[in-house]
């Protein structure tokens, strides 16, 4: 026992020496030296706080690295540790104090110091999204090297839920499967004669891929995986009969819209691939198309911009022609035309602009200069980057918001599990400047060391953005009117169960006068048995207090997790009383969770509820009378989700589990990285 005592103060002395932290002195001159045994009991605290953290009980980890602080007072470390679980649990200007008062004795460096830039920047006023955007070059793809051809002639490109990207490449009469590196993951050449000038490829909502071949004049389908299904469409000036079709859009049935250039029209097919209509001649007010180019639909409204004109004209999905949103010359040589935040993205020549729709205003969102360039696409990834398509020069180009090519990527571990100690897990999260998760990412854009070498047996065990699967924390509001229809509540509670599929688990917790966890339950259980709750209905019922329990529930719970509020009744203004919206929105996105509220009455939802939605990335302006419940599950199923496991050997010394061992990673993506370092301890012995 007394030669581990003496090995363990000098592990102990070896880190401090190091480190540069749990020594007080090297912080505050001013201070009185420390007892050995003052600094053995602030480094038991602290070895119990991390743990804490790790387990995801941030207030008990607050409390003990706050413990730790009284015994070891000033150090940087605990500042740093006391930060994150602040953070964690939302409370953001807490863990920003403790994060500068790190800062301030020169410990962690300008990764501390870009940390607290970042939650500050994230915690203010960001400005319209309009005004805002800007994006630059951070990559280029380029169709050959030396002398190996990759493709020929991009035309349009088609951005996956996963982070990788199909192009078609009109020259080579096929289609190119990328991954979020640049990596060519495979390519087709469509039906069994081959393309015919691919030129628009567009993802339908069953994941199925659509592409208008220019010269055929069909449309083919193909499954994600590039695999061709069927062709239809033929050439010709009748329904269901094109020449030269180009861009395609669908609408929320599902029907598909293709311009068709030959025709100087719109050519309008089912799901199935059966013809419906055409529209687009000259009739009435509208003067007609002269060259149909890009298409979007939006709200069931069909945005159609005209290359010659230079302008974008307006119809339901009826082909009726409703308004000119933008008059000639407004966007000359334009082509395709996306959806994007609720706006228009569209190219032209060199430029790509942002056509907010409420106002009709244009605005310039990227740029390729001077120099001659033919914009064919501008299509947002699910990253939060732009693939542009430039068909004169033969590449794809990737541009970030420029506020991303300065600030790089942040990255933050969540988790280490070292109970198989030396083989050690970790779960990290990845996202850009502004918070929006980074998927796609392989192996390859993982760097991770330990005290800065590299370690040993490193793999990639698992992405979160692959699962199929969520958890759920239903909150079902108490109050006077859901008693009175809690049949209703039933009927939701079931049909949530059977969305998600006999995947994942639901914790049902009653927002009553004092909130209640009723239990937590397999889909199956509340499909066959109806819900039964133990709390009582209150005119008084709390709103913070079950939301903040129901976040709680989901700590340890799937990455693709939820929080989705049943809603009967106005919230008064006493419901956010011990937790505000703010801390309830930051504890929620600091954990990975999102919001959403079933607004179950013909009603405006509770600006409150709303808010809490857009915070964090839920749906907030849902009716359950008119979509059901279904359609929440396959939102939260389909958003991205930034969060990694990872698994290393590890090779240092653990001093019986007393020693604190660091672990460090950069993520590293095209010309932009991130870092961030953490610690753990190992099983005691």
């Amino acid at each position: 026992m007394f030669i581990k005592k003496i090995v363990r103060a000098a592990s102990i002395l070896l880190l401090l020496l190091c480190t540069g932290t749990l020594l007080p002195a090297q912080t505050n001159t001013l201070q009185p030296r420390l007892s050995s045994a003052d600094r053995d009991h602030g480094f038991e605290e602290f070895r119990r706080g991390v743990q804490a953290y790790y387990r995801g009980t941030f207030n008990e980890a607050i409390l003990l690295f706050e413990k730790a602080l009284t015994h070891i007072p000033g150090d940087p470390l605990i500042f740093d540790w006391l930060g994150q679980a602040y953070y964690r649990s939302g409370i953001e200007g807490a863990a920003l104090e403790q994060w500068e008062a790190a800062a301030a004795s020169g410990y962690g460096g300008q990764l501390l110091k870009n940390k607290i830039e970042v939650v500050k920047e994230r915690r203010s006023t960001q400005p319209d999204f309009a005004e805002s955007v800007r994006y630059v070059e951070t990559a280029v793809f380029e169709s050959s090297q030396d002398s190996t051809v990759f493709f020929k002639q991009p035309v349009s490109v088609a951005a996956l839920g996963d982070g990788s990207f199909w192009v078609a490449a009109y020259g080579s009469n096929e289609l190119v499967h990328f991954d979020i590196n640049g990596i060519v993951l495979e390519r087709t050449s469509g039906p069994l004669h081959g393309f015919d000038r691919p030129f628009d490829i567009l993802p339908l909502k069953n994941g199925n891929l659509l592409i208008s071949e220019f010269a055929a004049d069909r449309l083919s389908l193909l499954t994600k995986d590039g695999k061709f299904i069927k062709s239809f469409g033929t050439r010709g000036r009748g329904i269901g009969e094109c020449i030269g079709p180009q861009f395609l859009a669908y609408d929320s049935y599902g029907n598909i819209f293709v311009t068709d250039f030959g025709n100087a029209r719109i050519a309008v097919f089912s799901p199935d691939g059966e013809g419906l209509f055409t529209f687009g001649q000259r009739s009435g007010i509208f003067p007609g198309f002269t060259a149909p180019a890009g298409i979007a639909i939006l709200d069931d409204l069909v945005y159609a911009a005209d290359a010659v004109k230079g302008c974008i004209y307006v119809f339901d999905t009826a082909g009726n022609y409703i308004r000119t949103l933008l008059p000639d010359g407004s966007v000359p040589q334009a082509e395709s035309m996306r959806i994007w935040k609720n706006n228009l993205l569209i190219s032209c020549a060199n430029k790509v602009y942002l056509v907010d729709i409420s106002l009709a205003s244009l605005y310039t969102v990227a740029s390729l200069g001077n120099a001659p360039a033919r914009l064919t696409a501008a299509v947002p990834d699910s990253n939060g980057s732009l693939l542009l398509v430039d068909y004169k020069n033969g590449n794809i180009q990737v541009f970030s918001h420029i506020n991303e090519l300065a600030g790089g990527l942040f990255v933050r571990f969540d988790r280490v599990y070292s109970d198989k100690f030396p083989t050690v897990t970790v779960e990290v999260r990845v996202e850009n400047r502004m918070g929006q998760p980074l998927v796609g990412l392989t192996a390859n854009n993982f760097f991770l060391t330990e005290s800065n070498r590299q370690v040993n047996d490193f793999t990639l065990k698992g992405s979160a953005y692959l699962n199929t699967g969520c958890d759920i924390a239903l909150v079902v509001e108490r109050s006077p009117q859901s008693e009175k229809e809690f049949e209703l509540v039933r009927t939701v509670v079931k049909e949530l169960a059977e969305a998600m599929q006999g995947k994942g688990s639901i914790s049902i917790i009653s927002a009553s006068q004092i909130p209640v966890l009723e239990g937590k339950f397999s889909p199956e259980t509340l499909i066959s048995q109806p819900l039964k709750v133990k709390a009582s209905w209150s005119s008084l019922w709390n709103c913070d207090l079950a939301v903040r329990l129901a976040g709680g529930e989901l700590i340890n719970a799937a990455q693709k997790r939820a929080v989705v509020f049943l809603s009967f009744e106005d919230i008064s203004s006493e419901s956010f009383k011990q937790y505000s919206l703010n801390d309830l929105a930051s504890y929620m996105n600091n954990n990975g969770i999102r919001f959403y509220a079933v607004n179950l009455q013909q009603r405006t939802l509770p600006a409150e509820l709303a808010y809490l939605c857009v915070k964090t990335g839920g749906m907030h302006t849902y009716i359950y009378a008119e979509k059901g419940i279904a359609p929440i599950i396959d939102d939260l199923i389909a958003k991205p989700v930034g969060s990694y496991q990872l698994s290393y050997a590890s090779s240092l010394p653990t001093d019986f589990g007393r020693a604190y061992l660091p672990v460090e990673l950069e993520v590293r993506l095209l010309t932009r990285s991130g870092r961030d370092e953490t610690g753990y301890f190992a099983p005691l012995q």
